[in-house]
């Protein structure tokens, strides 16, 4: 990736305070795609290559039409390909100072989490409460602590989870690998499964949730997710019970897309909220849950099957349920939920 000026655009600059020298004032800055982000959404390109601006404004210029790619509009899903050039505004950027550090303790947290590694992917078994990235007051996630673990590394987040569900994360190490990864989720060649309880009886061992969803955006730039028939995006998950609990039912969640929030907005929308969750659960029930030690929300991405070589088999991980979920449902097992 280059960075040049376009003498067909001149660079625009905002009028200047009487306190800030020229050369801080921000510019409009044209970059042009290198064969390293073929592919790349053009969402990740930016929040790559603005580093400390918040992700929450990097969509807001993409939803106003300031991000321009090869003089048309930007749409958060647009792939780039080599050679288009990309528009950015104006933009005052924090000064980057000394980074973050992690703790000793979230360091040995997140390399005892290893679950596999080869030279072109890693996958964590990724703590509950650990955000995958930094933003929105979080100054490091789990991909600025291992960029800081391993320096010089291309690491890159090839999808993420909630910062409250814990399991399966996968990570490239190097940008071909990330392309090839990605084209596989696009094609629905990943296969993802979760462990999650249910606050509900499912009237069928097996069921698909086909609804389709809309994320909106409320004060705060908090995300919240609704089924939306007309607007929505098209999604489907599908539930297997592995084991009733009374009135609860510890489910296998198969995604086939990768929608915000999805398993549990299509939980909830079956009538079966997951457990512990604060968001789209009933606060009732979740206090009740409370007294038998579930502290966080019940969902855990607990396998993961992609092929990071075409030529070679598929490689399957599985990340173990954590002890305090396996704990709840022992409890439940003892004395089933009414």
């Amino acid at each position: 990736m280059t960075l040049k000026s376009s003498p067909k655009h001149p660079r625009v600059t905002r009028p200047r305070l009487a306190s800030e020298p020229d050369a801080a004032s921000p510019r409009v800055e044209w970059l042009e795609v290198g064969q390293e982000n073929v592919g790349q959404r053009i969402d990740n390109f930016l929040l790559a290559h603005l580093k400390g601006v918040p992700r929450s404004l990097v969509y807001r210029l993409l939803r106003r039409g300031e991000v321009r790619v090869n003089k048309g509009r930007a749409r958060p899903s647009q792939r780039l390909e080599a050679g288009d050039r990309v528009r950015l505004p104006p933009l005052r950027r924090p000064q980057q100072g000394a980074p973050i550090a992690p703790s000793a303790r979230l360091q040995d947290r997140l390399a005892g989490a290893l679950l596999y590694e080869d030279d072109l992917v890693l996958v964590l078994n990724k703590p509950a409460g650990l955000a995958v990235h930094g933003g929105s007051g979080i100054d490091l996630g789990v991909i600025e602590s291992l960029r800081a673990m391993r320096p010089g590394a291309e690491l890159e987040l090839v999808h993420r989870l909630d910062r409250d569900t814990s399991g399966c994360l996968l990570i490239s190490k190097r940008r071909s690998a990330l392309r090839r990864l990605h084209e596989q989720l696009r094609e629905g060649a990943v296969d993802k499964r979760y462990l999650a309880l249910l606050c509900g009886r499912l009237p069928r061992s097996e069921i698909e949730v086909t609804a389709a969803l809309r994320t909106n955006r409320v004060r705060g730039g908090e995300r919240v997710v609704r089924v939306d028939p007309l607007a929505g995006k098209p999604s489907r998950t599908r539930f297997r019970v592995r084991q009733r609990l009374g009135a609860l039912t510890l489910v296998e969640a198969e995604l086939e897309t990768g929608r915000t929030h999805q398993i549990r907005v299509h939980a909830a929308h079956l009538g079966a909220a997951v457990a512990g969750d604060a968001k789209y659960g009933d606060p009732a029930t979740n206090a009740r849950l409370e007294t038998l030690g579930l502290k966080r929300l019940f969902l855990h991405a607990a396998a993961l099957s992609f092929r990071p070589r075409e030529e070679r088999p598929p490689v399957h991980v599985r990340a173990p349920l954590p002890a305090t979920l396996e704990a709840v449902l022992q409890r439940l097992d003892e004395t089933p939920w009414i």
